[in-house]
């Protein structure tokens, strides 16, 4: 078994630490938090993350995981050093590695051995050449140093389970040496491994990520023309994952893609092209359709409405995904301040994301608008005039369109993850909109209770 020290513990650093010392190996965490560094030591995530927080307690129990600020003695005398610090999006796109780079330096003024460093943080391709130089560069002891890379293709929401049972441990080395260590690392693992030169690896992460938003974005183009010419993005979906070619996963329409991941990982590998005189066309356009897709929902209510102002909003669903309290990129960012704007009087629900999503917009008033959160979804509905579905939360899946129709003052629900069936809202009484689907109120329908609202005709 191998000493290992994690640098960072976010989503990437503190999974892999943790999944490493549950099969077995000596791991250090290290972190420049003291708070945060506490936290972990008393057994308690600072991430919500299934699965995570009990083999925090089991792995520290046991001796085989700690945390530290003290990343001096954590690098020392480590075998292997996986960086698993941020690299933020920056304004023109590309990758922040002033994280990187600042661990490379402690890295190199402190090792004391022969040390293999790998790199899991989403970084440029030929990043890991670039920090093996840094840190020969600033080298203080006669000590062999490798670098290797390493992408995590973890989901949050299910990053342990997608890390003790992936489907396949990319490692990208330039020496045996550098191979033979990072195979026996994840060799208690007991999963496939793709043994690839560095910048192969880095292109993998990228290719691999930038694929599946080009997916999403492509099936919500297709959803958005749906609409146009009658047809339903759901059916059509069905249709097309029995072929196995396209297959069945991430073909659900909605109001677009979010969390760390997609939105920057496309970004950069926009930008990397740009670098190299290369226009990646395809990637491109996935942006361009998420970015317009995110708002899709508040265009269509804005033209139902006459105005947002003075009215009860419930918002269920503030996280990028269910299963997580992560909230970058997440479609309700950019609705809720649109919201606000207008004047709408916000209660909010979800299960764990509020508290992060009220460091950014403070419960009470905003703006013209105001912002409540709430502890259950019936009191977010109490009396609404309009409904906003954002996030498919288990809760908010589980309500039933009688449910809207009871509580809602107007039963009007802008549903962004396509949650519902279209006839049983209609049946109900709601007035339903989802992506790339038929409306629910068609002619020939009664009209809805109009209460500041346009009337629709039915």
């Amino acid at each position: 078994m191998y000493k290992i020290a994690v640098a960072g513990t976010g989503y990437v650093g503190l999974v892999a630490g943790v999944c490493f010392a549950e099969v077995g190996h000596q791991v250090t965490c290290v972190d420049i938090d003291e708070k945060k560094v506490d936290v972990m030591k008393s057994g308690v995530s600072p991430i919500f993350e299934a699965g995570l927080e009990e083999l925090m307690q089991k792995n520290y129990v046991a001796g085989r995981i700690d945390y530290t600020t003290d990343y001096k003695s954590a690098y020392k005398d480590a075998d292997a050093i996986f960086i698993g610090v941020g690299t933020p999006e920056q304004p023109d796109g590309s990758a922040n590695l002033s994280y990187i780079a600042t661990v490379a330096r402690q890295i190199a003024e402190n090792i004391e051995k022969d040390c293999l460093v790998v790199v899991k943080s989403t970084v440029p391709v030929g990043t890991n050449d670039k920090v093996e130089q840094f840190i020969n560069d600033f080298l203080v002891n006669d000590v062999k140093v490798e670098v290797a890379s390493n992408p995590e293709f973890l989901a949050q929401g299910s990053a342990v389970h997608d890390t003790l049972h992936a489907e396949r441990i990319i490692i990208g080395t330039e020496s045996k040496w550098a191979e033979g260590i990072l195979k026996q690392i994840y060799e208690p693992f007991g999963l496939p491994i793709v043994s690839v030169n560095r910048r192969s690896a880095e292109m993998i992460k990228y290719a691999s990520n930038d694929f599946l938003a080009l997916k999403i974005s492509y099936m919500n183009d297709i959803a958005n023309l749906c609409e146009l010419v009658g047809a339903d993005i759901q059916d059509v979906a069905k249709g097309m994952s029995f072929d196995q070619r396209i297959g069945s996963k991430f073909l659900n329409a909605g109001i677009g893609y979010g969390g760390s991941c997609f939105p920057k990982d496309t970004k950069a590998l926009e930008y990397l092209a740009k670098q190299n005189g290369y226009e990646l066309k395809t990637v491109k356009a996935a942006i361009e359709v998420n970015t317009e897709q995110k708002t899709k929902l508040f265009s269509k209510a804005r033209k139902r409405l006459i105005t947002f102002s003075g009215l009860k909003v419930a918002v269920l669903g503030l996280t990028f995904k269910p299963g997580t309290d992560d909230l970058r990129e997440a479609a309700s960012l950019e609705n809720v301040p649109l919201l606000l704007e207008q004047g709408a009087n916000i209660y909010a629900f979800d299960p764990v994301g509020a508290k992060n999503f009220a460091r950014v917009y403070p419960e009470g008033t905003n703006g013209r608008g105001s912002i409540t959160y709430v502890e259950n979804i019936e009191e977010a509905l109490d009396g609404a005039n309009v409904c906003f579905v954002f996030t498919e939360w288990g809760e908010v899946k589980a309500l039933t369109p009688e449910t809207y129709k009871k509580l809602m003052w107007t039963p009007l629900v802008y549903d962004g993850r396509n949650i519902y069936d279209v006839g049983e809202m209609e049946e109900a009484g709601v007035e339903y909109y989802s992506i790339g689907r038929k409306p629910a109120l068609r002619e020939g329908k009664k009209e809805s209770r109009n209460i500041g609202l346009q009337t629709v005709k039915s």
